[in-house]
């Protein structure tokens, strides 16, 4: 299949808000691939969701701001592509810059223009389209021919959606059969959906039944898997981190169970059982060595040849709390009261945690969705900062201002200092203002970038910061989104990077 194809399918899918017409966009182009070839099956699948097949390229901005002249017609297939960014990823050693740097101009330069601005997105995780997993597991479903609730669990089973593609696409129903729990074999963790407070999340998750409302951590989600003496750690991405977390294989071993697959977090604790900053917890997560980890676990998929992600979250809790002992279970209330709630709340708080989770008791373990089964509470900070500059968009938002840079004052030298960049909570509306209204604030461009006079404050909202030598001011946001843009105020007015550091 050309590139240009899956170039063109993005295109069509980024341009709807249709649901529907996504899908079908995205099916007739699966029903076009070549199901005889696994390969070009997965890297099309990879490329529709978004994504590059290879983990790291070692590419970023910086290496694809000048590329050369691109070509007049479009002749590169997907398989092309996936080879030549292969040989990219495994560039090392001594000339290793210079050999990327050419073999980034061999490969784009074979690309037409509009398709080289699709491989710059692909690249950097710039690809807005809207296709992610859940759309394209739909897709998959309808150019299969089968029902999309047997794609989805697959795919949850699997801990991926592109291998189930292949395998329904090449192999139908009796293919997908071959995705079940397994034990060693990690799957997507269940997400949870956001309330404002917590009376509003027991309304959501179980109304007028009880529920459990259980700690939120603020540090890396571990999926824990036990056979006999093997111990498998993955994070949320399913990254295997066994051989960094020593402490959490000695935990899992001491439990009284021979298989057993846990949920949990992992965070770094003082001696006060208070937790560190998260960069701590994750910059610890990437060494065996340093300060100790503990784990907390929050409930239990399987137990000695016992498959647990269809039963009630009530039994799945009374058999967590057989198996784990209270010093690695992560502290809950289970009530129907939402005052009795909001006062657990408060000390989760105090004690300086992120938040909750509540919980429907009722509910199975749904693997790689986020429903209303968990529905997550944390506070929200908001800070008045100045837009720096502005990245045009991409898919939907081609030919849009949309990644906006954001600066905080510095009493002491009067400048402003970056602190992230963000371009969510963005309806269309303020898009098309922000276009107009930055073009018209311009000073210069760099690229994709467009500099203007850091005139405009905007409030962002942000679950709180880390620090990080990404930016100046030594720290970054946390999950960012627009609030509105504050004509009111001032770049003067603006916070500080002290207000930013301090949360």
């Amino acid at each position: 299949m050309l590139l240009h194809d899956v170039v063109e399918t993005s295109r069509t899918v980024g341009a709807t808000r249709s649901r529907k017409a996504k899908v079908e966009a995205l099916a007739a182009t699966l029903a076009r691939v070549d199901h005889d070839d696994p390969d070009e099956v997965e890297t099309v699948a990879a490329y529709l969701a978004g994504s590059l097949r290879q983990r790291r390229t070692g590419l970023g901005w910086r290496g694809l701001a000048s590329l050369p002249a691109p070509a007049e017609e479009p002749r590169l297939t997907v398989g092309e592509v996936h080879r030549a960014f292969d040989r990219i990823s495994v560039i090392a050693g001594p000339g290793s810059q210079g050999a990327r740097a050419a073999a980034v101009a061999d490969l784009f330069g074979r690309a037409t223009a509009d398709e080289q601005a699709w491989l710059r997105a692909l690249v950097t995780g710039e690809v807005r389209q809207g296709a992610l997993d859940a759309l394209l597991q739909d897709a998959v479903a309808a150019a299969a021919g089968l029902p999309a609730p047997v794609v989805r669990r697959a795919a949850m089973m699997a801990g991926a959606t592109v291998p189930v593609v292949r395998a329904a696409l090449t192999g139908g129903a009796e293919a997908l059969e071959g995705f079940a729990l397994t034990v060693g074999r990690p799957v997507l963790p269940m997400l949870a959906s956001s309330a404002p407070d917590v009376a509003a999340a027991m309304e959501r998750a179980a109304p007028g039944r009880p529920v459990a409302v259980d700690t939120k951590l603020d540090g890396i989600r571990i999926q824990v898997h036990r056979a006999g003496d093997e111990v498998v750690a993955v994070t949320r991405s399913l990254d295997d981190i066994t051989a960094r977390l020593p402490e959490v294989v000695a935990v899992a071993r001491s439990l009284p169970a021979e298989r057993f697959i846990l949920d949990g977090e992992v965070l770094r604790i003082d001696e006060r059982g208070r937790p560190h900053a998260f960069q701590d917890t994750a910059s610890r997560t990437a060494s065996s060595e340093g300060a100790a980890l503990t784990p907390y676990f929050f409930d239990v998929l399987h137990l000695d040849g016992r498959d647990l992600v269809d039963e009630p979250l009530r039994t799945r809790l009374a058999l967590l709390d057989a198996l784990v002992p209270g010093a690695h279970r992560i502290r809950r209330l289970v009530t129907d009261d939402a005052d009795a709630a909001s006062t657990f709340v408060a000390g989760v708080l105090a004690d300086g945690h992120e938040g909750v989770v509540v919980k429907d008791l009722d509910a199975p373990y749904d693997a790689g969705r986020r429903g209303s089964s968990w529905v997550k509470v944390k506070p929200v900070h908001t800070l008045d900062l100045v837009v720096l500059a502005v990245e045009w968009g991409s898919g939907r938002r081609q030919g849009r201002l949309s990644n906006i840079h954001l600066g905080a004052r510095d009493p002491e030298s009067g400048e402003l200092v970056m602190v992230g960049k963000t371009f969510k909570g963005m309806t269309d509306e303020i898009l098309a203002w922000q276009t107009e209204r930055f073009l018209g604030l311009e000073t210069g461009r760099e690229g994709h970038v467009v500099h203007v006079r850091p005139e405009q404050v905007v409030e962002i909202a942000l679950d709180g910061t880390q620090r990080s030598t990404r930016y100046p001011g030594g720290v970054a946001l946390r999950f960012a989104r627009v609030v509105r843009y504050r004509d009111d105020k001032s770049a003067a007015e603006a916070d500080t990077i002290e207000t930013v550091r301090s949360l």
